[in-house]
């Protein structure tokens, strides 16, 4: 499912009737704002943050020279652009960096956020940063939350600093003269969640925020929750001054109040947000980018980030030379399989294109599962075969079909789709001084 699907495909619905209409009139588009705002109240984006965002919209909107102007209805969704941007921050907030190392960070939240998986995933995040974090377990009333931690961080390639159920200001102190000694630049804290607010929970906070130098307080939060989530969002930073938060889940069935709502409603930024269940589902969060997706105008910039952390520029330069030179294969073939699922599959890199959103395609026709049946016709071949597909009778069909548990059609189609792909190769390279890989 599209990121914020609903909410998209209302505000697309919307814009679509203007662009239809040429001039429009100031009572055209004060009913078009109507309608914008209705949609974003079914989003559940908190109604104060709702009326105010129309508000700035619609002044906007309805001066004489947006209404005199020769495309009104871009000049309107250009304004809608522009005030989602500054709605959810204006620009990418980047964590701080103290500078007297080590650069701790505090992780709170809720039980069920998912905020140990997301210390994994910031540590993660880090060391491609060339840093080098050190994971503290300070949640010791959780049954396993510490062994979780330690699984998290021996997937992540994390130390993780425990010692049992000691007293978790205690055990943050130590960590920090610890990761001194050790070299560590970052100090991740895992700390104890509840299944709601309560006063031992924050004060255990605010107890660790006295006695270590805090440099970031992140708030992990299931935007799946809505309005919940800004509600816990504002608790939180009235009790801790939290200085950003992660949001989670965005790759599940949420409408968007959350992202839409917390920086106005906290005037804390969201950091990074959480679009997967990997370790590397972690991106960060930069707001014009999430207008643009949430407009169906697409998000490039992302893709193209994750085509440059999946694919090597040797690897592209190898993959531009063969498809110049029409001497693609089946390895070849298989191997782009691999690099789209790095970028995160055919689904999501499908969201991040301009006007996806209006191509109706739903999950069924980018199906993974078809994708990885292609994989096993493929290794079910000889290296012979698949340097030269053409080799492949009648026989060798039933055979590959069999040790890939498929049917000779699918064993056609593939080839089809393979010679198809080979055809528009050869069709780029007849304009080889205009092409390029995206990366």
């Amino acid at each position: 499912m599209a990121l914020f699907g609903s909410l998209s495909e209302r505000l697309n619905h919307i814009f679509s009737k203007l662009t239809k209409r040429g001039k429009l009139t100031e009572l055209e588009i004060r009913t078009a704002m109507r309608e914008v705002r209705v949609a974003l109240l079914e989003a559940d984006v908190n109604l104060k943050v709702a009326k105010e965002f129309i508000a700035e919209v619609s002044e906007k909107a309805v001066g004489q020279e947006i209404l005199s102007s020769l495309n009104p209805a871009q000049q309107v969704i250009k304004i809608v652009n522009e005030e989602l941007i500054a709605l959810m921050g204006a620009k990418n907030a980047k964590l701080e960096v103290s500078p007297k190392l080590p650069t701790v960070i505090m992780m709170c939240g809720l039980q069920g956020a998912g905020k140990t998986t997301l210390c994994g995933k910031l540590s993660v995040q880090l060391k491609k940063q060339g840093k080098k974090p050190l994971l503290v377990a300070g949640d010791i009333y959780r049954p396993a939350a510490i062994s979780q931690l330690q699984v998290v961080g021996k997937t992540a390639q994390t130390e993780v600093f425990e010692k049992g159920t000691q007293n978790p200001v205690k055990t943050a102190k130590q960590a920090i003269e610890y990761a001194r000694a050790k070299g560590y630049d970052t100090v991740i804290l895992d700390t104890a969640g509840r299944l709601q607010i309560d006063e031992t929970l924050m004060q255990e906070l605010e107890n660790i925020k006295k006695e270590v130098e805090v440099t970031e307080t992140l708030l992990v939060v299931d935007a799946m929750t809505g309005q919940e989530a800004v509600n816990v969002a504002q608790t939180f930073n009235t009790r801790l001054e939290i200085t950003g938060v992660i949001l989670t889940k965005l790759d599940g069935d949420t409408r968007g109040g959350a992202c839409l709502s917390i920086k106005a409603v906290t005037g804390k930024p969201i950091k990074f947000i959480g679009v997967g269940e990997k370790l590397t589902d972690l991106e960060p969060f930069y707001p014009d980018r999430m207008a643009s997706r949430i407009l169906g105008m697409g998000d490039v910039l992302s893709l193209i980030e994750k085509a440059q952390q999946a694919i090597t520029e040797e690897d592209a330069k190898n993959m531009q030379r063969k498809m110049l030179a029409n001497s693609f294969t089946l390895s070849d073939y298989l191997e782009q399989f691999s690099m789209m699922k790095k970028m995160g599959g055919a689904q999501a890199m499908l969201s991040m294109l301009p006007g996806a959103g209006k191509l109706k395609v739903s999950e069924s026709d980018v199906d993974e599962k078809k994708i990885e049946r292609t994989k096993a016709i493929i290794l079910s071949m000889t290296k012979a075969e698949r340097d030269n597909p053409s080799i492949i009778d009648s026989k060798r069909k039933r055979r590959i079909a069999s040790g890939s548990g498929t049917s000779v059609q699918d064993v056609n189609q593939l080839l089809k789709q393979f010679e198809q792909t080979k055809l528009l190769m050869k069709q780029l390279k007849g304009g080889r001084g205009k092409f390029r890989l995206p990366f």
